[in-house]
């Protein structure tokens, strides 16, 4: 009976000391199932974005235009005008401005394509010590490809009827997709800009107390504010170094000042790689423009300045502390969108991070990873905001 009764103890006591060293391993294993969960679900919404980006292209310019025109439906609204009339009024006015813009720009745009098959035997007349240079290089080449049996100049041939077509082709092909694209996102921004603030009242109906009625009017607002400021300062201060570029374009005796005023405005929407691709298109113009090298490369040097002193003086003054981001984070949305959704997606990258910051802002378990987007010295500002809404 004695070891009837110590087997009886030992049993319990076993079994009892099996039962926190299983503890952890479930854990751990709930632990990485879930950041599994959440890696295969970032890789499918990557995915999907790309995959639908020709309907989410037009859906997301037409959401931040409209985030940019609602201070001016709200000013005109004051006036007792109504939203549709308003929304009107503002696609009017945008539709109007693209068709100048157009017309404007449509002779030196069409003198650029039919001077395009000579700019590469310009560019190699002005080039012509460095082409000398590289001669060497290119003859051994060409002695490697004599070298070919015959076999490869068949595979050769078939590689050069099945070239793809060129980018004019490309270009006239897409136009309808274009057009159809600028449509749906004019009358989203109609619909969107006419229906005033029903989203937001459906927002208030949704939610279950006055607390989160509160705080998701309040966020809603914030994100509105701070990118339609942010959008709105933007532009103007790019339509700002457009004009200063057109007129030091003109100055400087370039061709076209009023296209590379244009190209300015536009490019400089995409942080670094707008005035990087600019400052190249004023070297090239330069080259084929003027004879000396001194004042070839002067149209680049001054592209290159304006945007320094827009970059570093204007747009931290007049856009502030509160919005601006970490540099290493801008380029790097920028690099992601651009591979989603190329062009426009450049576009759109800073204006969802300044979103995506503000929406941080106010939730509590994601300030750090708003504090993180936020660029260096600008921490204080947002704690100092923190505080004074809680």
């Amino acid at each position: 009976m004695s070891d009837d009764i110590q087997n009886n103890h030992i049993k319990p006591d076993t079994s009892s000391a099996l039962v926190p060293n299983d503890t952890p391993t479930s854990t751990v294993f709930k632990s990485n199932s879930h950041w599994a969960v959440i890696g295969i679900f970032l890789l499918l919404l990557l995915a999907s974005i790309a995959y639908a980006r020709s309907f989410l292209v037009p859906v997301a310019l037409g959401v931040l235009l409209a985030l940019v025109f609602s201070p001016v439906r709200r000013f005109l609204e004051r006036r007792k005008l109504p939203p549709a009339v308003s929304a009107l009024i503002i696609v009017g006015g945008l539709i109007t401005l693209m068709g100048l813009g157009i017309s404007s720009l449509a002779d030196p745009v069409q003198s650029w394509i039919k001077e395009a098959p000579t700019i590469g035997f310009k560019l190699e007349q002005k080039l012509r010590g460095a082409n000398e240079s590289a001669k060497a290089i290119i003859d051994a080449g060409k002695q490697i490809d004599q070298l070919a049996s015959v076999e490869n100049e068949a595979e050769q041939v078939q590689k050069v009827s099945a070239r793809e077509p060129g980018v004019l082709v490309k270009l006239a092909t897409s136009v309808p997709e274009i057009l159809a694209q600028v449509v749906f996102t004019l009358v989203l921004l109609f619909f969107l800009l006419a229906s005033g603030d029903m989203f937001y009242e459906k927002l208030v109906h949704i939610m279950p107390t006055f607390k989160d009625k509160r705080n998701a009017i309040r966020i809603s607002y914030d994100i509105e504010r701070k990118l339609s400021n942010y959008l709105f300062t933007i532009t103007l201060i790019n339509a700002a170094l457009g004009i200063a570029i057109g007129v030091s374009m003109w100055l400087l005796g370039m061709p076209n000042p009023i296209l590379f005023g244009v190209l300015a405005f536009a490019f400089n929407f995409v942080p670094y790689l707008g005035a990087i691709v600019g400052v190249a298109i004023a070297a090239l113009v330069g080259l084929l423009t003027f004879d000396h090298t001194g004042a070839a490369l002067l149209p680049a040097l001054a592209y290159l300045t304006l945007t320094i002193i827009e970059g570093q003086l204007a747009t931290p003054y007049f856009v502030g502390r509160r919005l601006e981001m970490n540099p290493v984070v801008i380029f790097l949305s920028v690099a992601l969108w651009a591979w989603l959704w190329s062009i426009v997606g450049m576009l759109v990258a800073v204006p969802l991070l300044v979103a995506v910051r503000t929406f941080c802002e106010h939730i509590p378990r994601l300030q750090a990873f708003g504090t993180f987007l936020s660029a260096r010295g600008s921490e204080n500002v947002t704690s100092e905001n923190a505080d004074t809404e809680t």
